[in-house]
């Protein structure tokens, strides 16, 4: 009997009586097909309590099952899987058949191809044996069937004190399909923890991580060009390759510079900015100061407010609206010069001006005039 061996993948026990036996399909070479499972998840009907939520069967797991099966001595057929208690009550277990190999039927299940004892021939086409039930390993985690073992001739279809024993479970004459919920809180808990959110998540915030994720991956394979049908392996290996391209290829030095350089430039263009930041601070306050539109007193001010760009900027729109003082900008005389005050001739700039060219003195062109 195949017991645990790792932690995370649990061989048990399963028997299940099929309630489909009673009429043996003849397979020829006086061998008949009985039928292991159905061709679809199954559970017991009796309502015991199962490890797994369901007993998974399909094509391709099927598939192994057979490859298992084909490597191992044929299993025998018994009655009332009396091999299986043989130890206990001391009775003999004979042969009631053996199979020989596995069949999978689309849409019907897995079958068994056996040759029964004239005994058990009889036996069954007189309706003392009306039930086959199977006996095979699963896992524990996904429930998959991985190996048919034996199998039995039986009328009582649930086995009492089975499961007790080398982590047997005794399934019902029926196969049931697992509910569509139970199929549905399985298959949400297995998508929660792919995607590691908690098993409590929300469906709808189940939905959206989902979504971002989907929408991650389709930016992911935008970026390295590649189509929407590309695989997680596709995109992995564009990564790969682009990262190994990354750490091969050599610099060109012209398309570099060291950087102390850099640095250096950086220093530069620093001192030039603050010097011609301070030469258009100083064309802002300067002229204001001599039109008046700032008073001497408002300097100091002016020229730290002036330091930052912002302060620069709100100082030259404040001087913008400002007068400049006319006293500081005109003459009283607009721009003449002032009369010549009168001597003791009483002569005016004028008239001194013609007596000089005459070649005359103030004094006699004063006289000559009166």
């Amino acid at each position: 009997m195949p017991q645990n061996t790792t932690p995370a993948t649990v061989a048990c026990v399963a028997i299940a009586a099929c309630a489909f036996a009673a009429a043996p399909v003849d397979a020829g070479a006086g061998r008949v097909l009985l039928q292991l499972t159905p061709a679809q998840d199954f559970t017991p009907s009796d309502g015991r309590e199962m490890d797994v939520p369901a007993w998974r069967i399909n094509a391709d797991i099927a598939a192994r099952v057979v490859a298992a099966f084909n490597a191992q001595q044929p299993p025998v057929i018994d009655y009332e899987h009396q091999t299986l208690h043989k130890e206990a009550n001391g009775q003999p277990a004979p042969a009631a058949g053996w199979m020989h190999g596995l069949r999978w039927v689309e849409g019907q299940g897995l079958f068994a191809q056996v040759e029964l004892t004239e005994r058990a021939r009889a036996l069954v086409a007189a309706g003392e044996y009306r039930y086959f039930s199977p006996v095979f390993e699963y896992a524990r985690g996904s429930g998959e069937i991985t190996r048919i073992l034996m199998g039995a001739l039986t009328n009582h279809p649930a086995i009492a004190g089975m499961e007790a024993v080398n982590l047997m479970a005794a399934a019902s004459a029926r196969f049931t399909p697992p509910t569509s919920k139970e199929t549905t809180v399985t298959l949400l808990e297995k998508l929660l923890a792919a995607i590691g959110l908690p098993a409590t998540t929300p469906e709808d915030a189940a939905l959206a991580a989902c979504t971002a994720i989907k929408a991650q991956a389709d930016a992911a394979r935008s970026a390295l060009h590649l189509d929407a049908s590309a695989t997680a392996d596709t995109v992995t290996a564009a990564c790969t390759s682009l990262r190994s391209a990354a750490s091969t290829a050599t610099p060109d030095p012209t398309k570099f510079v060291p950087v102390t350089v850099v640095q250096e430039l950086q220093t530069s263009m620093a001192a030039l900015s603050a010097r011609q930041h301070a030469r258009d601070a100083e064309d802002v306050i300067a002229p204001a100061l001599q039109d008046g539109r700032l008073l001497p007193a408002e300097e100091p001010w002016a020229r730290d407010a002036a330091k930052t760009p912002t302060g620069l900027a709100s100082l030259s729109a404040l001087l913008k609206v400002r007068q400049p003082m006319a006293a500081l900008t005109s003459t009283q005389t607009q721009g003449k010069a002032p009369a010549a005050q009168s001597g003791a001739h009483g002569l005016s700039a004028d008239e001194l001006a013609v007596a000089a060219a005459c070649g005359m003195t103030p004094e006699a062109y004063a006289k000559g005039k009166a």
